[in-house]
């Protein structure tokens, strides 16, 4: 992660003690002032997630966070449940709720693995890898000049531009941890950027036009190795005020698994 930042930034996007996430201001997203980046507690969650036991070790396949309302900058406290224990499939929830109200839902499907490899031969699909990451940028400043998630990401753009009309491939990578004195896991860094697929070529006028996404679902084949990931996205949005966005995922060995979100579009 980046030793770069100013002193001014916190050191982390989340603080937690016991079943409390406290957020920082980087975890602030661009649609208000007073309400988190989709990524802030879907990293959270994930994090939490993998920490949940409900039977031998198992590889989460599937991510789904389902953003129900706005989450506040404010102290969240987590809840977890084992929704379905077992050797070859489980499914665990976390949660964030705002007092009473819940804010967040996250559920990871997790599926065993073999001690052995498979020694059945199969065509998989040529998915070209993405030219590594160059030299890392800044995201793009948010107005208002407030501290926020973007302060907690860098990018190197691989195809276009994020948030430029156009077909777009990006690295991003944490610039900070999730949670103070944690480094981020593998899945925390998937979930920490997945988020920003309706950013990635979205073909949206941010001038006219607001793209938030109700959720976002993460299918992984295998978790990335080092600190970037990278959204090779498109969007696919209608009159009607729906969109979908979807990227295939890749680290710099290749695909690792696709996100997808829906998207509500609405005239400013």
């Amino acid at each position: 992660m980046s030793d770069t930042l100013p002193d001014a930034v916190p050191d982390a996007v989340f603080h937690v003690e016991g079943d409390v996430a406290v957020p920082t201001e980087l975890a602030r997203g661009p649609w208000s002032p007073h309400a988190q980046h989709g990524g802030a507690p879907s990293a959270l969650l994930a994090g939490v997630l993998e920490k949940v036991d409900a039977g031998p070790p198992a590889f989460t396949v599937r991510l789904t966070i389902d953003l129900m309302r706005p989450v506040p900058l404010t102290p969240l406290r987590i809840e977890t449940r084992v929704v379905r224990p077992g050797k070859k499939l489980q499914i665990v929830d976390a949660s964030l709720f705002d007092g009473d109200v819940e804010v967040v839902r996250a559920s990871a499907l997790r599926l065993r693995t073999l001690d052995t490899e498979l020694d059945v031969p199969w065509n998989v699909p040529d998915v070209p890898k993405l030219p590594p990451p160059g030299t890392p940028s800044p995201f793009p400043q948010m107005a208002g000049g407030q501290l926020g998630y973007w302060n907690a990401i860098e990018m190197s753009s691989v195809v276009g531009e994020l948030f430029v009309p156009g077909p777009a491939a990006v690295w991003f990578r944490l610039r900070v941890p999730v949670v103070a004195g944690e480094e981020p896991s593998p899945l925390q860094r998937v979930a920490a950027v997945a988020d920003f697929g309706n950013g990635v070529g979205s073909g949206i006028d941010r001038g006219r036009l607001t793209f938030i996404n109700a959720d976002v679902s993460i299918t992984l084949h295998r978790l990335p190795v080092g600190e970037w990931v990278a959204l090779d996205g498109v969007m696919f949005p209608e009159r009607s005020g729906i969109g979908v966005a979807e990227s295939v995922l890749h680290d710099q060995r290749g695909r690792i698994g696709r996100g997808v979100q829906t998207v509500i579009l609405e005239e400013l």
